[in-house]
């Protein structure tokens, strides 16, 4: 059946394929099309690009970018695009599904965001197996790398605005650091070795690691895998004798699951963003990073507390 699917998706792209082809290639100057497959990917190039580039998300806005069902309209898009932004470690796979199904796999120039980021295994995985963990994008250090990344492949397509393009990476570089040192001037003083976490999957682990916060316990063994009742109960013991004291859901997509978790533990919950629904805007990741990283100083001044 999925290969009827497909069969028929190409049959009814092709017509608009050879239309964006022959468009291209009449354009004396085509401004650079970029790609996009997540919401920060869409912040990230607009802060480099400004105005001298278009910006193509390949799924809509409000699509869920977790287990995603690619679209006829996606392989429209895809075909329009002179290079694309891809996250290529697992958040995106249905990018790749796009790719094969419209023929463009070898056409597309890829950007791979994440080479040269230092990439950590998903935590609390039962099997053992080391799966890279794809969520990189919630956090400052991970993002400012992609930032750098994305600028220099993109002044390598396009020279000519490869020094607007450097100079534009350091300065919003410099606005992501900024909120971390507006985090660490907010906890500055409270006692860490009163914070004990857990989460209710790893999307959560690069921003804590980032900040020296260590995981007690990860509820899903994979994103969006509830646990068995075996699982889970092992889950809650292990939570209640290492006194954890506090417990982070994805903001917009949290499950009755959390709440039976703090109902049975008594932790405090609190909510981050993974930063994948709504508009597509360049402020969206600062200010998304913003409120997730003062949740998280919410979080350690109230187990410093004691509340």
């Amino acid at each position: 059946m999925r290969c009827r699917t497909w069969t028929f998706l190409r049959a009814l792209v092709a017509t608009a394929a050879t239309l964006v082809f022959c468009s291209a290639s009449v354009a004396e100057a085509k401004t650079l099309k970029i790609g996009i497959t997540l919401h920060p990917y869409y912040s990230f190039v607009a802060n480099i690009v400004g105005d001298r580039a278009e910006i193509v998300p390949l799924i809509d806005a409000d699509a869920n970018p977790h287990g995603y069902a690619p679209q006829p309209a996606d392989m429209i898009r895809i075909m329009s695009m002179d290079v694309m932004v891809v996250n290529g470690i697992g958040h995106d796979t249905w990018a790749f599904e796009i790719l094969d199904a419209s023929g463009m796999r070898d056409k597309l120039t890829l950007i791979y965001a994440n080479d040269g980021v230092s990439l950590i295994p998903v935590a609390g995985d039962p099997s053992g197996a080391k799966v890279v963990n794809p969520h990189t994008f919630i956090s400052t250090t991970a993002a400012i790398q992609q930032v750098y990344t994305i600028a220099r492949r993109l002044g390598e397509l396009d020279p000519d605005n490869a020094g607007f393009f450097r100079d534009n990476a350091r300065r919003y570089a410099l606005e992501i650091r900024k909120l971390r040192a507006e985090f660490d001037a907010k906890i500055a003083s409270a006692d860490l070795s009163k914070f004990r976490c857990a989460t209710m999957h790893s999307g959560y682990d690069y921003i804590l690691q980032e900040l020296g916060l260590q995981v007690t316990a990860v509820i899903e063994p994979r994103h969006g895998v509830e646990p068995t009742a075996r699982q889970l109960a092992d889950t809650i013991d292990r939570i209640k004798a290492a006194n954890v004291n506090v417990l982070f859901a994805e903001k917009y997509f949290a499950s009755k699951l959390s709440d039976t978790i703090k109902d049975a533990t008594g932790v405090q919950m609190y909510s981050i963003s993974h930063i994948s629904s709504g508009a597509y805007t360049p402020e969206k990741f600062v200010d998304e990073m913003r409120e997730n990283l003062t949740t998280l100083a919410t979080a350690i001044l109230d187990a410093a507390k004691g509340s």
